[in-house]
């Protein structure tokens, strides 16, 4: 860990200025991840503030037994999905027989950069686009993501094959264009 370590330390005895290179540090990356849950870049600056505000009173609770990346990112997701709960994220039950996930074809997204891939992820409605990060690209379970969001675990499912296709839909309209 090296330097980080020194610098949380820092940050956990409520030096100012080691919290500020931390900001300088993480921000890129905790934003990335804000970016993924929010509609638009002004949405991940609200949550990247909301995230490092949150850091600051729980730094102290990082006692250096797995990453800090690790550890900061669970904490950019959990307040990214508080966010959302709070602004305006609502999820729809579907009938369980409707989640059979299908095989979708991957041809158009392997040609993607991250970048096209973000923004065509960023323009999804909020119950598809949080529960494709947190299964995609978070690695949550459907057990997992259901607990976390007060869902049952057929609607997590539901949600991620609806967007899914949603996805590869605006993809192919983008491509049409």
């Amino acid at each position: 860990m090296g330097d980080n370590e020194e610098l949380i330390r820092k940050c956990q005895q409520k030096s100012r200025k080691a919290f500020e290179e931390l900001y300088k540090k993480f921000s890129p990356f905790v934003y990335g991840i804000c970016l993924r849950y929010a509609k638009n870049r002004d949405e991940a600056q609200d949550i990247l503030q909301d995230c490092f505000i949150k850091l600051m009173d729980k730094i102290g609770d990082f006692r250096f037994e797995g990453s800090f990346e690790g550890w900061l990112q669970r904490m950019a997701v959990r307040e990214s999905l508080n966010y959302l709960r709070l602004t305006r994220s609502s999820f729809v039950d579907i009938d369980e027989n409707d989640s059979d996930e299908e095989d979708v074809s991957s041809d158009i997204i392997s040609n993607m950069t991250a970048q096209e891939l973000i923004a065509e992820i960023g323009k999804m409605p909020d119950g598809y686009r949080t529960i494709f990060n947190m299964y995609v690209i978070e690695g949550y379970q459907h057990k997992e993501i259901a607990e976390i969001l007060n869902i049952t675990e057929s609607t997590s499912r539901s949600q991620l094959k609806k967007a899914r296709e949603y996805l590869i839909e605006m993809i192919k309209n983008d491509f049409k264009r």
